[in-house]
């Protein structure tokens, strides 16, 4: 056994405890909801992994994503809305659909005027036109139709479908997205890539806050069904209350881990074959794959759509448990930054190191506030015990601690395993190979 698989699994040993600790401490419920996040956060963790950690992408979109698997979840597994589909909302949606294809065919004729000749100042004279054409036809149409859906049935509503089904949109949606973007974007080199995922991100986040025929904005969709009976189930079935969230988050639970395991064991598989070999040789040189005649953008097109479809099924999970929707609740900070330390703690282009810093920077970011209130209580107390004066807001400054222990985790992560707690074990073999012949 290499000393790098030791280090993983006494890593994991000590994390398997701390969350035995955290359960026995904090109570059962409170323990299977927050490993049900943490696993789904690993997910997320997997996917962005699969980007920058096979790929060398820096996807600071993230929270434009989760965004896109909450929407999905949403739409196809909240109840229909009958006052909708009674009315003449969907035959306005079907005119504004038609629109927007006439307008897409305007673009695509006006991008294809070469072939008959039209070039230069003429092509691009006629390429604006066919995008003011387009824009203004898809406006005539879709604002009377909003307008109308807003007044008589409050939005469009779902399709009453099966969650699971919701979770499988999510990440096919995430990835149509993820195609558009990277056909777009993916040229631009790292540091241009990462402005441009993040501004991405916020017109996602823009649209769908603003879409309240589609999506409700900041009114909130609620609830969102679980793929599982909820505690309100059990409870019918003479289970008390305390037993019912345990039982029901432990089925959700189970559900979300089998979605984990099957996601870890498909993009092992990958990571070990030639498609991972291929992705790290253009990953650590791209001019050199490119000579030796790999399609090095569609590579990495393909790279971004995989680690999309994981986000936005991982973002999908997240809703779907938290039984809301609601985009005026996605921060950068929570569903970006957060997500990006998961990884580089827990170590790039190791799949198993992305996991465990998803579940364990997770524990870490929600644990931090309870534990910093209680010590500023304390502290307090003995304070004023003494003379001095109390903390003030200790709430807010507890709140606040939670970036300033990531901080403090991702720093000394950065100073003393610079690749991550379980880093790639490519590099890992290398520094012990070094070793090796250095003694």
């Amino acid at each position: 056994m290499s000393l790098a698989v030791k280090k993983a699994l006494l890593l994991y040993g000590a994390l398997f405890i701390l969350i035995i600790g955290v359960g026995i401490v904090m109570g059962a419920p409170f323990g299977v909801r927050l490993m049900v996040e943490a696993l789904a956060y690993s997910l997320i963790a997997l996917g962005l992994n699969i980007q920058w950690g096979y790929g060398g992408l820096f996807n600071f979109g993230i929270m434009g994503f989760l965004m896109i698997g909450g929407f999905a979840v949403t739409f196809v597994s909240v109840p229909v809305n009958m006052e909708f589909w009674n009315s003449d909302g969907p035959f306005m949606l079907l005119k504004v659909i038609i629109a927007a294809g006439i307008g897409a065919m305007f673009i695509i004729g006006a991008n294809k005027l070469p072939k008959i000749g039209i070039k230069g100042k003429a092509q691009k004279i006629v390429q604006i036109m066919a995008w003011i054409g387009a824009y203004i036809l898809y406006r005539s149409q879709i604002d009377p139709a909003a307008e109308y859906i807003e007044k008589t049935s409050t939005f469009v509503g779902g399709l009453g479908l099966p969650v699971l089904l919701g979770w499988v949109f999510g990440g096919v949606l995430a990835a149509i997205i993820a195609y558009i973007i990277g056909k777009i974007c993916l040229g631009l080199r790292t540091d241009y890539l990462a402005i441009a995922t993040i501004g991405v991100s916020e017109i996602i986040r823009a649209l769908i806050k603003n879409m309240d025929w589609l999506t409700r904005g900041t009114l909130t969709v609620s609830p969102i069904p679980w793929p599982v009976p909820k505690p309100q189930d059990f409870q019918l079935m003479g289970v008390d209350t305390l037993q019912s969230f345990v039982f029901a988050r432990a089925s959700f639970l189970i559900i979300v881990l089998i979605v984990v395991l099957l996601a870890l064991f498909l993009i092992q598989r990958a990571y070990n074959g030639a498609w991972g070999r291929m992705m790290r040789a253009i990953r650590d040189n791209h001019i050199a794959a490119g000579s030796m005649g790999k399609n090095v953008k569609s590579r990495q097109l393909e790279i971004f759509i995989f680690g999309s479809v994981l986000i936005g099924i991982g973002g999908a999970i997240l809703t779907s448990f938290a039984q809301i929707f609601d985009p005026g609740g996605y921060q950068p900070i929570n569903h970006t930054f957060v997500i990006w330390v998961m990884v580089i703690v827990g170590g790039a282009g190791n799949n198993f190191g992305a996991l465990f810093g998803g579940v364990f920077i997770y524990i870490v970011w929600v644990l931090s506030e309870p534990v910093s209130q209680a010590l500023f209580i304390n502290i307090s107390e003995i304070s004023t015990n003494i003379g001095w004066s109390a903390i003030p807001d200790i709430e807010s400054r507890s709140l606040q601690m939670r970036v300033f222990v990531l901080g403090l985790v991702i720093t000394l992560a950065l100073r003393y395993a610079p690749r991550g707690l379980i880093p790639e074990t490519f590099h890992q073999d290398k520094d012990e190979e070094i070793t090796a012949n250095k003694s």
